[in-house]
This record gives C-alpha cells, sequence and structure tokens, in this order.
C-alpha cells in the first residue's frame, strides 16, 4: 500500500481525541499506510536567521510528523497576509472585507515554495500527497517544478466562491493556474464544484472532457464534490463516555425548567452570529410564551482577534447578547448564556444532547460539522432539532433539517420557534433521516472516495516539465 502524505498549514497528533476534526479524519489512513503529516510547527521565529531551517520529525504511533518554523515576516504575509486577508474574505464573499493592495502574494508564493524544498527530499517515489486547504493552492506546482511526479490531490475546506467573485483577486488566474498541477482537486459541495466548473470554463477556456475532468495548461485535472463527513461512531461515544455524559447529566439539572438552544462557533464574520442573536431576539419579542422557557447557550471560540474585523464582531455580539438580557431576562433567568472561550472536545457532545434546538447558521460555510456532530449526540428516542443555513455546505446534504436564510431574520425566528414547538414524532422522523446519511457519508467514506478517485486521476502531462509560476 502507497505511503499517505498529507501537508497543511498546521498539523496535530491524530492519536489525541482532542486534535480536531481533521486529524480525526484522516487518523485511521495515516496509521494504515505508515503515513507522513507534514506543516507548519506554529512556531514563530522572531529574529531572521533564528533557526537553520531543518524539518524536526517526530514520530506518533506509526505516523511521522514533520515541522517547519515560519519566521516573522513569512507567518505575517502567508498566514495572516495572503491566507487570511484575502483568500478567507473572498472565498466567504467578503469582498470588502480582502486586503488586495498590501503586496501578500509574495510571502504566500515564497512559503508554498520553501514547504515544497523541504518535503520534497522527505518523499518516496510511490507515495500518495494529499494537499489540505486554501493555505497551499501552489504546492503542487512547486513539487512539481522540483520534480515531483507523485499523485498528488487537493481538497478545499472553505467554499469556493463564483467566477465573478473570485475573479475580483489580483492574480486569480494564477491560484487556478496552479490547481492543475495537482491531479484531483476535491471540493465540499456540488455548488462548489460548479463554481469551479463555471470558472475554468469561462476563464481558463478548459476543454471539458466529462465525468468532471478538465484540460488546460497542458494538463488533465479530476474535479468533484467530496463532502467531509465525521467520525459518527466515535463523537457517538463521546456523547456516552463519562464526560459526555457528566456534561449531559449537569445541563438537565441546571436547565431543567428550560428548553435549550445551543449554538457552537469559531468567532468569526462568516459564522452569521449577530444575524443569529438578531433572530433569537425577534422570537423573544413575537412569542411571548419563550420567556422564562427559551435559553440559548452560545459559545464563541476567539478567533484572530488582532484582526479588526474579527474585535469589531466580537463588540456587536457582547452588546447584542447583553441587550437580549437586560430587555427580555428576570432575575431568574437570562435568554442567553454567552461564552467567549474554547469548551472540550469531549464535553461538547452532552451539551448537544441536552439542547432541543442547535443553531448552525452560518453566512457561508464549506461544509460545518457541528450540524452533524449535533445529529450524532442525539438521543434517538427524544432528539433535538437542527436549525440550517441554507449557505452551510452541510445544507446539500442534510435537507430534513429546518434549512433558513440566515439573512432573513424574522423568517429565521420562526423556523427556531418551530423547532422548539416540534412534536416527538416528527422529531424522531427527521433524526432518522438526517442520522442515515451522516453515518453513510461520514468521514471514512470522505477518505476513501478521495482517494480512491486520487488513485485513478492521473494527469495526462504534455511531456514538458511543469515551470515555476
Amino acid at each position: 500500500m502507497a505511503r499517505l502524505v498529507v501537508v497543511s498549514n498546521r498539523i496535530a497528533d491524530p492519536r489525541k481525541t482532542a486534535a480536531g476534526g481533521l486529524a480525526v479524519a484522516l487518523a485511521e489512513v495515516l496509521n494504515n499506510t505508515g503515513g507522513m503529516w507534514f506543516g507548519w510547527s506554529g512556531k514563530i521565529l522572531e529574529q531572521p536567521g533564528e533557526s537553520d531551517g531543518d524539518v524536526k520529525l517526530q514520530q506518533a504511533g506509526a505516523v511521522k510528523l514533520a515541522t517547519i518554523d515560519l519566521t516573522r515576516e513569512d507567518h505575517d504575509a502567508y498566514y495572516l497576509g495572503y491566507s487570511n486577508g484575502v483568500l478567507w474574505p473572498v472565498f466567504h464573499y467578503r469582498l470588502d472585507l480582502a486586503d488586495f493592495d498590501a503586496g501578500y502574494i509574495a510571502g504566500y508564493r515564497r512559503v508554498n515554495q520553501l514547504f515544497a524544498r523541504k518535503l520534497a527530499p522527505l518523499l518516496k517515489d510511490d507515495d500518495i500527497i494529499w494537499v489540505q486547504d486554501y493555505h497551499l493552492i501552489p504546492l503542487a506546482a512547486e513539487l512539481r517544478a522540483l520534480g515531483c511526479n507523485q499523485r498528488i490531490g487537493f481538497f478545499l475546506h472553505i467554499p469556493l466562491p463564483p467566477p465573478l467573485i473570485l475573479a475580483a483577486i489580483p492574480g486569480h488566474d494564477w491560484l487556478i493556474r496552479a490547481l492543475f498541477a495537482y491531479d484531483l482537486a476535491g471540493f465540499q459541495s456540488k455548488a462548489d464544484h460548479s463554481h469551479f466548473s463555471e470558472y475554468v470554463r469561462s476563464e481558463a477556456h478548459a476543454q471539458d472532457l466529462g465525468e468532471g475532468r478538465w484540460r488546460a495548461f497542458n494538463r488533465t485535472l479530476q474535479a468533484g464534490a467530496y463532502p467531509i463527513g465525521i467520525d459518527v461512531e466515535e463523537f457517538v461515544g463521546l456523547t456516552e463516555a463519562p464526560e459526555g455524559r457528566e456534561m449531559y447529566e449537569r445541563m438537565k439539572r441546571e436547565y431543567s425548567r428550560r428548553k435549550l438552544l445551543v449554538g457552537v462557533d469559531r468567532l468569526d464574520y462568516s459564522k452569521g452570529l449577530p444575524h443569529r442573536m438578531r433572530a433569537f431576539r425577534e422570537l423573544l419579542a413575537r412569542n411571548p410564551e419563550t420567556h422564562n422557557s427559551a435559553t440559548l447557550i452560545q459559545i464563541a471560540s476567539p478567533s484572530r482577534e488582532d484582526v479588526s474585523a474579527y474585535s469589531d464582531i466580537l463588540h456587536e455580539l457582547e452588546s447584542l447578547c447583553g441587550s437580549i438580557n437586560g430587555n427580555f431576562g428576570e432575575l431568574d433567568w437570562m435568554p442567553v448564556r454567552y461564552m467567549h472561550r474554547t469548551v472540550a472536545r469531549a464535553r461538547l457532545p452532552g451539551l448537544y444532547r441536552a439542547s432541543r434546538v442547535a443553531l448552525v447558521t452560518p453566512l457561508r460555510d464549506g461544509m460545518n460539522l457541528v450540524a452533524k456532530e449535533f445529529i450524532a449526540a442525539q438521543d434517538p428516542e427524544n432528539p433535538g432539532v437542527l436549525v440550517l443555513s441554507r449557505f452551510a455546505g452541510a445544507a446539500e446534504q442534510l435537507r430534513e433539517a429546518l434549512l433558513v436564510n440566515p439573512y432573513d431574520t424574522e423568517g429565521t425566528a420562526s423556523a427556531i420557534h418551530l423547532a422548539l414547538q416540534m412534536p416527538l414524532e416528527e422529531r424522531k422522523t427527521r433524526h432518522q433521516a438526517l442520522m442515515k446519511t451522516i453515518q453513510k457519508y461520514d468521514v471514512h467514506w470522505w477518505c476513501a472516495s478521495f482517494l480512491d478517485t486520487l488513485a485513478q486521476a492521473r494527469s495526462e502531462e504534455s511531456g514538458t516539465p511543469w515551470l515555476r509560476l
């Protein structure tokens, strides 16, 4: 079996439950192939020349972890600047927040070249390389320029916008040309794949070879939708584990007279948290029977708070929560319990199970695995209801959720009210269908379907070497 080499901006020890969704997703296949995970260490070198730039190797069971450090200049240009100051806002349809003029692209290209130079000597001829996410779009082109001929796949975890929005990025054609250095490009949703197809047809004048295959720049690229899932069995196990059960019992005791609603998000402008709070406020204003009853627990994990757009949304969210509690709260009931911190992953399943409604209402999201985790954590005999934004990638699969437009405050409030009142039999019917979907399209399906396609999607090259972009 060929070794899998995963490359991402950050890495994690796949043996640790708290490592996060990507680590859980990749742990099995990395272990089975004795794989390697390569990425940034998380360490920033404040002084140039502080390190010789050597790759640091660490064994994590059967998996080799390989990391490099970044200088402050490279980190700020590649990560904060281009990845999160240009690509992140544009890919989430927020052209107004993109910083196009700061010249970050040189640092983005430089760090991708650095990754390629450090990774290439570690590769074996028959390795399969799987590059993760928007930080590393040009990596395959840089590896090809160094003579690497391995199969290389790319997966975009965030949305891909329509062609006219994507074309607002200076050098957008360079980014898409770089994708053609891969053998397979995967997207979270059919909509994202459709946007890619429209772009390469209209902007790159690519030849449509059928079945998701495109020919341009003397390369053939396979592209498709591979919606990521969760390890359902693992998450159900967390729900039944001591920490999950303890959290569930505590929530049931403390909120025995309430109907709990839950939101768990990173603090990011793409998550639509102020819109959610305005919809919850509308629910309380229009439905007096929800007073002293409905309680929203909103967890907003810290995220890039040194960026002004994030500090702005933090202040707006805190102001909204304060005004809702001030206007509707009683001595023995606060409608919103807001926490600006991270909650341990092992405790979340208990919170999900204790909640009657989950609010997953991003303005734009690649997938959103909280929606799937909420479903997996439910008691099938008394399940809660998922209120899901139609602009989350998960909405394509989870059609039995209550789908909402988060920009429509009154419509979202009505959907939340419907969820709180939904009869048991309807809740059970919806949950059974949703559970069947997430079990069928779980994380193991995601890995297998992508890697099986990559194994067959060998690009047809023109015979000329790949030139550095």
